[in-house]
C-alpha cells in the first residue's frame, strides 16, 4: 500500500508543492512547527533515509540544501533546522524547519494551523527564491 508521501508524489493527494525533480519532491508540511516547515522526500518509496544508496542520499541532501536556502530567504528565521525522524510516515523524508531558537524544532510542540491561502502564500514566497 502506498504511503501518504507516495500519494502526494503521484498527485493523488493535494499538497503545497515547492519544487520537484525526477528524484525528489519538496512540499509544505500540513502539520508544521513553523511557517515554511517543508518536507523533502524521494519520489521512490523507501522507508528509511539511510537505506538510500549513497549517491541518492547525497543528491537528496543537496536538493534539500537548495530548498533550505530558499526557505531561509522567504521566512524570517535565524537558520533552517534539519531533522530526520522517520517514525511518523514509513517513507524517507527530511524536515526543513525555520528556527530562531533550539526549542523551535521540538516535535512535541503544538502544531500550527494555517488556512489554505496562508499555505499557498508561504509556498509561493519560498518558490520565488529557488
Amino acid at each position: 500500500m502506498p504511503t501518504i508521501f507516495s500519494r502526494i508524489v503521484s498527485g493523488e493527494i493535494p499538497s503545497y508543492r515547492i519544487v520537484g525533480d525526477k528524484d525528489f519532491l519538496a512540499f509544505l508540511d500540513i502539520n508544521p512547527l513553523a511557517a515554511g516547515h517543508t518536507l523533502v522526500v524521494p519520489k521512490m518509496e523507501i522507508d528509511y533515509l539511510f537505506d538510500l544508496e549513497d549517491e541518492q542520499l547525497a543528491k537528496m541532501i543537496v536538493f534539500a540544501k537548495h530548498v533550505a536556502r530558499a526557505i531561509g530567504k522567504a521566512v524570517p528565521c535565524k537558520k533552517v533546522g534539519v531533522a530526520v525522524l522517520g517514525l511518523e510516515v514509513p517513507h524517507a523524508h527530511i524536515h526543513l524547519i525555520p528556527i530562531n531558537d533550539i526549542g523551535d524544532i521540538n516535535f512535541s510542540n503544538p502544531k500550527l494551523r494555517f488556512s489554505p491561502a496562508e499555505f499557498k502564500a508561504t509556498a509561493e514566497q519560498i518558490i520565488r527564491f529557488l
